[in-house]
This record gives structure tokens, sequence and C-alpha cells, in this order.
């Protein structure tokens, strides 16, 4: 069974940075690509960004620049850089195990963490 364990969360001041890692077993890591959502509460998840499992990176337009997604396949985990913290990037992150391998054409899987808080204060 895949299970997605994330930490990291927590509560910053905008202009902040906070690193998320997600740690992941029950499959081959390196064969997929990995995702990272956010949710608020009244809203839909919405996709952050995604990579590759040959490393290929893409995000959504609103976070270019500022977040950084990155894997290390030794370790089975997946981590989320967040830098210069705005507070609308205040929400419940979670990261979920690709169905497949492409980071562009992401195709989310079934497999999701518990989710980490992410609170930026302005």
């Amino acid at each position: 069974q895949v299970q997605l364990v994330e930490s990291g969360g927590g509560l910053v001041q905008a202009g902040g940075s906070l690193r998320l890692s997600c740690a992941t077993s029950g499959r081959t890591f390196s064969s997929y690509a990995m995702g990272w959502f956010r949710q608020v509460p009244g809203k839909e998840r919405e996709f952050v960004a995604a990579i590759g499992w040959n490393g290929s990176t893409y995000y959504v337009d609103s976070m270019k620049g500022r977040f950084t997604i990155s894997r290390d396949n030794a370790k089975n985990t997946v981590y989320l850089q967040m830098n210069s913290l705005k507070p609308e990037d205040t929400a419940v992150y979670y990261c979920n195990a690709g169905s497949g391998p492409s980071s562009y054409y992401y195709q989310a899987s079934e497999y999701w963490g518990q989710g980490t808080q992410v609170t930026v204060s302005s």
C-alpha cells in the first residue's frame, strides 16, 4: 500500500520561507511523478507543482519563481521549498503520488498524504 507522510508546515510571517517534505513508501518512487496541491476551507483542492520521474518540473504560474519542487529518490522523498510567502498561500498542503511519470501531464492518483498546515501572517 502506498503511504505518504508530509511534514514541515507551520506559521511564518509574510516574506518568509518553509520547506515541506513528503516521505513515501509502498511503490517504486523513482518511476513516478509526484505532486503538491493545496486547499483552503470552502474551496477545491488546487494543483501547485509536480516533478516527473526524470526531475522535470511544472508549476502553476502564480508559484513560479517562489516555489521549488525537488525529489530525492534515495530517500523516497519529495520537497516543496516555498519562499517569499504571502498570506494568500495559507492553506493545507497535500502531496500526491502521481499515477504516471510526467510532471507536465500530471495525473493525480488516489494516494494522498494527510496534509500539513501552512499559515502565513501579514
